[in-house]
């Protein structure tokens, strides 16, 4: 399941390496214009429609052609045609044509419908922070910049109706020499252009490093190299400029338009330009005490403190090279009596072959010499992946771990290269004796592994549900998946069909994972679907594809790929006192919401795929049992009780929290 990797710096670095780095030159002023010869620094931003684009993932592309747009523009609109018939004469050329809106005026929504009126049907990036159109010079709408991606370089900018011959040229594999006329489209304007105060690593940046960033690049901290003095910073200034551009730092990737949450680290608005204009500015340091550097800033052993107990995870040498199958050794659970769990984290020594660590209770310890498999786990004590250490659980609430019995590991390690040996300790955080919480944590999960993608597919969509039989309160979702996944979210269906969007990842990071805990538990009325999404780029411009060409099913290893999104919520008419047992309900369905992709409550035999579809296939005419052509639930629920229960992963099966019978401790 999740990985282990050194960090998105270190990936970074690596990006740096692949695709060239390139920043906008060093100046006085907040941002620099770009110029016909001027490199484009890399950057990613997310259309109106949630999708996000990364331009350094258009390497493949002869051109890329990016065209400025503000609401209301009448001059763009006039241009829609022309736009839409440059779409169309380089289909399948090589291509690439989006649009940009840096207006600080205009909203999402306000986007989308601009575009429906006037027709356009490419996908318009929001610059909401304006560093894209700073940096490429922007200053109306309507205008064509046409670059380069051999050299990152803008080769031609001028009006719409002329970018075709500078396009023709690239495509050719020719220089650009086609005359332009500027655009006469609106004025968009850049506040940031008007400042001329130098910005200082004193006064403004480190500030923001320290309260954003230093947590994790501490000495021992999770980060690759701990951010401890001015000259460090400086030094890695193109590339934190690069990580902050393309969304990879702070490592946390739900989009700001939709949802709250408690735990979000993402940098400000202000933040964000803060730190980037300081970097084109020259990265100056400014009078005064560095404020990394006069402190000694060490990662502490247990981030939640000293905990209750310390579970030790039974050593595992981990080989240089070859695959290593999922491992399941287990411990003797040290309590000799009931407690309440709040928190946990778990620490490992090797961060780049520790791919996940998940965890379960067992009511009875195996034998000596067995493994602890999922199918006899009960609650869990924790998840361990990078980025995601510690679990606590929210005010009032808990999992009930019972006395005795064991607790059961399922560990992914994966080789780089180097020989180590992996020795994982769990701390747990008990509610003290006698303080009960009211409120009862369960964990269960939206799977669909029978999901198949194929080859070169550059955007694939796979789509799985679950019906809540009862009213819940959703607390986070954890969406997981590996290399080939670009994106993924998760909504609500409500009984009268009505939706809406609780979270969306526009580009979702294998390397650093984690809960997105609501600001506010979100209401799951009985009868309600959460439903979740997953775009998968199998293409030659995913840069982490381990091989386009292989059609691509669910499996362990990271090769392969998964559809995941744990969740975390309470059934609300349940407490500590008043326990029910919903949850087998609440899976039942989980094999229709897996297969039934049109959501229309049965299976037809054309939404049957991978292993579970063959099954099902083969015993169509037994299971059809009315033979209407599809299989309904009830037909699906008597199929599984043939075939010995449901179809879940066993990845999946971190259960819904046991508790002692009601009033119990």
């Amino acid at each position: 399941m999740m990985s282990a990797r050194l960090g998105v710096f270190g990936a970074a670095v690596s990006a740096l390496m692949i695709y060239g780095f390139a920043s906008s030159p060093a100046t006085n002023a907040p941002q620099a214009q770009a110029t016909a010869a001027a490199p484009v620094g890399n950057f990613l931003l997310v259309d109106a429609n949630f999708e996000a684009h990364e331009l350094y993932r258009l390497g493949e592309a002869k051109a890329v052609v990016i065209v400025t747009q503000a609401n209301g523009d009448a001059v763009m609109r006039a241009q829609a045609p022309a736009l839409k018939a440059l779409k169309v004469a380089y289909a399948g050329k090589g291509v690439e044509l989006m649009m940009l809106n840096s207006n600080l005026k205009d909203s999402r929504e306000a986007i989308q419908a601009e575009a429906a009126k006037a027709g356009y049907d490419a996908p318009i990036l929001m610059d909401s922070y304006q560093l894209v159109g700073e940096s490429l010079g922007v200053t109306r709408s309507a205008e064509a910049i046409v670059i380069d991606p051999k050299t990152w370089s803008v080769a031609w900018r001028g009006d719409v109706a002329g970018a075709g011959k500078a396009v023709d040229a690239l495509v050719a594999g020719h220089a650009v020499t086609a005359a332009a006329s500027a655009s006469t489209g609106a004025l968009i304007d850049f506040p940031a252009r008007k400042q001329t105060a130098q910005l200082t690593y004193v006064k403004d940046a480190a500030p923001i490093l320290e309260k954003k960033c230093v947590a994790c690049h501490e000495e021992g901290g999770i980060g690759p190299f701990a951010l401890t003095n001015y000259a460090l910073v400086k030094g890695f200034s193109p590339m934190i400029k690069e990580v902050i551009r393309t969304d990879r730092m702070p490592p946390f990737h739900a989009d700001p338009h939709v949802g709250k949450f408690s735990n979000d680290r993402r940098l400000t608005a202000d933040e964000t330009k803060t730190l980037v204009h300081w970097i084109e500015q020259g990265s100056v340091r400014g009078e005064g005490t560095d404020p990394l550097g006069a402190k000694h800033l060490v990662a502490t052993e247990w981030p939640l403190g000293k905990p209750d107990v310390v579970l030790e995870v039974p050593n595992y040498t981990i080989p240089a090279t070859g695959v290593v199958d999922y491992q399941h050794p287990w411990v003797a659970n040290p309590l000799t009596a009931g407690k309440w769990l709040k928190a946990s984290t778990i620490k490992v020594d090797a961060r780049q072959a520790v791919h996940h660590v998940l965890t379960g209770f067992m009511a009875e310890a195996p034998k000596p010499g067995q493994q602890a498999f999922e199918n006899r786990w009960g609650a869990s004590v924790g998840s361990y992946a990078v980025g995601a250490e510690s679990e606590v659980a929210p005010t009032n609430a808990g999992t009930y771990i019972p006395p005795g019995g064991a607790i059961g590991f399922q560990n992914h390690y994966t080789p780089y290269g180097k020989e180590v040996t992996e020795h994982t300790k769990i701390g747990l955080y008990f509610y003290k004796d006698g303080d009960v919480p009211d409120i009862v944590m369960h964990n269960n999960q939206i799977v669909n592994n029978a999901i198949e993608l194929p080859p070169y597919d550059g955007h694939h969509q796979e789509v799985a549900y679950m019906d809540f039989p009862k009213d819940a309160l959703l607390y986070s979702a954890f969406p997981h998946a590996h290399y080939r996944a670009t994106s993924s979210d998760l909504w609500i269906r409500y009984p009268d069909g009505k939706q809406k969007l609780l979270i969306t990842l526009p580009r979702y990071d294998f390397g650093w994972q984690g809960h997105y805990n609501f600001a506010e538990p979100i209401k799951i009325p009985a009868g309600s679907k959460l439903i979740a999404h997953y775009v998968y780029d199998n293409s030659k411009s995913n840069p982490h594809n381990p091989d386009p060409s292989k059609t691509v099913v669910w499996g362990e290893q990271s090769w392969e790929e998964m559809f995941f999104t744990r969740i975390r919520y309470r059934w609300m008419d349940e407490t500590s006192k008043h326990l029910v047992n919903y949850d087998d309900a609440l899976e039942q369905g989980a094999l229709m919401g897996m297969l039934d992709s049109n959501m229309d409550g049965k299976i037809q035999k054309s939404e049957l795929k991978g292993q579970i579809g063959a099954m099902l296939l083969g015993k169509w005419d037994i299971i059809d049992a009315n033979h209407d052509g599809v299989i309904d639930a009830n037909e699906l629920a008597a199929a599984q009780k043939m075939m010995g229960g449901g179809h879940r992963h066993e990845e999946a099966a971190a259960p819904a929290a046991s508790a002692p019978a009601a009033g119990g401790k």
